[in-house]
C-alpha cells in the first residue's frame, strides 16, 4: 500500500513539474513571438499601386536600390540584408514584401511575371523611374524578369544566391529541395509555435534545412557571422503571415521555366556558394556566363547565407551599384 501511494505521489509530482515546465515554455513562446509580431508591425507602410497594395520599407538617399527578399522573408528580411551590406549612406534602399508575405496580399496571378510587374508598379507609386534591383534566393527570378521586361528601368542587376535552377526554356528545375527541407516546410513552417519550438531544440537542423547552410560552416565562423545566421533564422518569425507567400514560392519555383537571359542589358553580378543547400551555384554561374556584361562570383563554401564571405560579397555588390550609378549620372 505504501509503495503504491509513493508511486502515485511521484506521478503527481512529475505531472506538476511537467505542467509548470510547459507553462514556462509557452510563456517564453508568447513573449518572443509577440516581439516578432511587434517587429513586423512597424517600419513599413502599404502603398496602393496599379498592381494592388504592396508593403514596403525604405531608408537612405541616393540612387534607388530595390531589394527583393527570398522565401520566408518580407520587407524586414530585405532591410536586414540591406543593413548587412548597404548600411553606409549613398543609396535609397527600398525593400518590398512580395506576394503573400506580411501585408502584401496574394493575388490570383502570383507568377514570376506578375511579381516583376509589381516591382515596377511599386517604383511607379514612389515616383522612381530607374533602379538597381537585387534579387535574393527566391526573389531572384522576379528580379531577373524585371530586368528583361524593363531594361530601360534597370540600372544594375544583382542575383544573390538566386533560385535559378534552370535557364533553358521548357526545362524542368535541375535542383530540388532535400527531403529534410520538405519535411521542415510541411511541419515547422505551418505555425509560429512549431517553428519557434523546432528552432530551439533542432537549431542545426533548421540552419541546414531552412537556411540551406552547413552547420559546420557556422561553427567555424566568427562570432558576428554566427550572430547574423541566428538573426536570420529568428527573423522568419512570425511564420503565419508569411505562409501564403511560402506556399506560392514553392509552387512557382517547382514549375520555373527558362529565361532568355541573353537579352539582359543591365550590368550584372551573380553570386553563390558551391555548398549552397538550395543548389543555386550552377544556376548563378550559368546566368553570368550567358548574360552580357555579367560577372560570376563563386565561393567554395558558406552555404546559402555565404557564411564567412558576406562582407566580400556585398563589396562586389556595392562596387557594381556605385559604378552603374556613376554611369547613369554621366548619361
Amino acid at each position: 500500500m505504501a509503495a503504491s501511494r509513493a508511486r502515485r505521489n511521484l506521478l503527481i509530482f512529475a505531472g506538476l513539474v511537467a505542467g509548470v515546465a510547459a507553462l514556462l515554455v509557452y510563456a517564453r513562446f508568447r513573449r518572443e513571438v509577440a516581439g516578432a509580431w511587434e517587429r513586423v508591425a512597424t517600419g513599413s507602410r502599404v502603398v496602393t499601386t496599379a498592381c494592388g497594395p504592396i508593403e514596403y520599407a525604405e531608408h537612405g538617399d541616393g540612387p534607388a536600390v530595390l531589394i527583393i527578399h527570398g522565401a520566408g522573408g518580407g520587407f524586414d528580411q530585405g532591410m536586414q540584408l540591406a543593413g548587412d551590406g548597404l548600411a553606409h549612406p549613398g543609396f535609397r534602399v527600398i525593400a518590398p514584401s512580395r506576394f503573400g508575405y506580411l501585408r502584401t496580399p496574394l493575388p490570383p496571378d502570383a507568377s514570376v511575371d506578375a511579381q516583376a510587374r509589381a516591382h515596377a508598379c511599386l517604383l511607379d507609386a514612389l515616383g522612381i523611374r530607374r533602379a538597381a534591383i537585387v534579387g535574393v534566393s527566391a526573389g531572384g527570378p522576379s528580379a531577373l524578369q524585371f530586368a528583361l521586361l524593363f531594361p530601360e528601368r534597370t540600372q544594375a542587376l544583382v542575383l544573390l544566391v538566386p533560385a535559378l535552377f534552370s535557364l533553358d526554356p521548357g526545362a524542368r528545375p535541375a535542383a530540388r529541395a532535400s527531403a529534410v527541407t520538405m519535411f521542415l516546410f510541411d511541419t515547422a513552417l505551418r505555425s509560429d509555435f512549431l517553428f519557434w519550438a523546432g528552432a530551439k531544440v533542432a537549431r542545426r537542423l533548421f540552419v541546414r534545412g531552412i537556411l540551406g547552410t552547413p552547420p559546420a560552416a557556422v561553427d567555424r565562423a566568427s562570432a558576428s557571422e554566427q550572430a547574423r545566421v541566428a538573426a536570420m533564422l529568428d527573423s522568419i518569425l512570425p511564420v503565419s503571415p508569411r505562409r501564403l507567400g511560402l506556399l506560392n514560392d514553392a509552387r512557382v519555383l517547382s514549375s520555373l521555366g527558362g529565361f532568355p537571359v541573353e537579352r539582359v542589358a543591365a550590368p550584372t553580378v551573380a553570386i553563390s556558394a558551391h555548398d549552397d543547400g538550395y543548389g543555386t551555384f550552377a544556376g548563378a554561374r550559368a546566368a553570368a556566363a550567358r548574360i552580357p556584361h555579367a560577372r560570376f562570383v563563386g565561393y567554395p563554401d558558406g552555404g546559402h547565407l555565404l557564411v564567412g564571405h558576406q562582407p566580400e560579397a556585398w563589396g562586389e555588390i556595392t562596387a557594381l551599384l556605385r559604378a552603374t550609378a556613376g554611369s547613369a549620372s554621366a548619361r
